[in-house]
């Protein structure tokens, strides 16, 4: 229920956030040179003429219904335009994500057991520099690294997998990398804490005095108590990457949902920008949601009333 409402709020609050920006889309859409009369007829023709309560039930209604409506400026369904560029986004979410994990959480684990040993410090280190550069300067030093002095990678573009699959995961390879660095040292933070802080727990004790090996201690008892935080963060992570993917897919030229909304903001297409914030937004709510229930999963003492 409380997600049901939530969806609904940040609807309300995209639609009148759009209308609240200056400037006349009917007057971008007639042209430079168009007169009162014409613009006056773009407005009603795209109903801007009703008074704002009666747009927004309209909308609403249709939002519910999974009707985005149409695009002001090429005129295609807003849901068209998402669901073509949402996987692409997602598969550049994910790919880092799984990076993130792979990488982020075993060096957590190693930080944590080799405490102020060597290898804490270099993880440490190295978590810190992830935490430090934005992933915009990791994306950048890795195009100029990895695609114009060593010229291993292509710098930026998109090719569909069913194309050439080996060019398109070599397209994918950096900006996931930025992308997953930087979430990366995170998790490895996250991790290398929560898990110092189980590790001296009693129940850590007791399982070391029965005879266990430090393997089964680490990851059997340890781990599973320590992932609760580490898995909420990796949502709030998740989430954020969503929305967060603009200067990455710029720089890259990856199609994908931010390189969307800019347009869409630049021409001020108020459909599609609304279209593609109330995804993200919803996306976001759902992460959430997951977050909980994996939560719950993962600890049986969390419950949500």
């Amino acid at each position: 229920m409380i997600t049901v409402l939530l969806m609904l709020g940040v609807a309300s609050v995209v639609f009148f956030v759009i209308y609240l920006i200056p400037g006349d889309v009917a007057n971008i859409i007639a042209g430079e040179r168009a007169t009162p009369e014409q613009v006056a007829h773009v407005r009603q023709a795209l109903g801007m003429d009703r008074p704002l309560y009666v747009q927004y039930l309209d909308w609403l209604s249709k939002v519910i219904r999974g009707d985005l409506g149409k695009s002001l400026i090429s005129g295609r369904p807003v849901m068209k335009d998402l669901i073509l560029q949402l996987p692409r986004t997602l598969e550049l979410m994910v790919s880092a994500i799984l990076l993130a994990v792979v990488v982020g959480i075993p060096a957590g684990i190693l930080a944590s057991v080799r405490r102020s040993r060597v290898e804490d410090r270099v993880v440490s280190t190295l978590g810190l520099l992830g935490l430090s550069l934005p992933s915009f300067v990791i994306g950048t030093l890795l195009a100029l690294v990895l695609g114009v002095y060593l010229r291993w990678l292509p710098i930026s573009g998109f090719m569909p997998f069913d194309e050439d699959p080996v060019h398109h995961l070599k397209l994918l390879f950096m900006p996931s990398l930025a992308l997953g660095l930087s979430m990366a040292g995170v998790v490895m933070r996250m991790t290398r804490s929560t898990m110092l802080g189980v590790l001296g727990e009693d129940y850590i004790r007791t399982a070391r005095a029965k005879g266990l090996s430090e393997r089964a201690v680490h990851y059997r008892h340890a781990l599973r108590n320590a992932l609760v935080p580490v898995v909420s963060i990796i949502g709030v992570q998740a989430g954020t990457l969503l929305g967060g993917t603009v200067i990455i897919e710029f720089i890259f030229n990856w199609p994908g949902l931010s390189s969307l909304l800019i347009r869409a903001i630049y021409q001020r297409d108020a459909p599609l920008v609304q279209g593609v914030i109330l995804l993200i937004s919803g996306a976001f709510i759902l992460i959430n949601l997951v977050v909980d229930l994996l939560n719950c999963r993962l600890d049986p003492r969390i419950r949500y009333g």
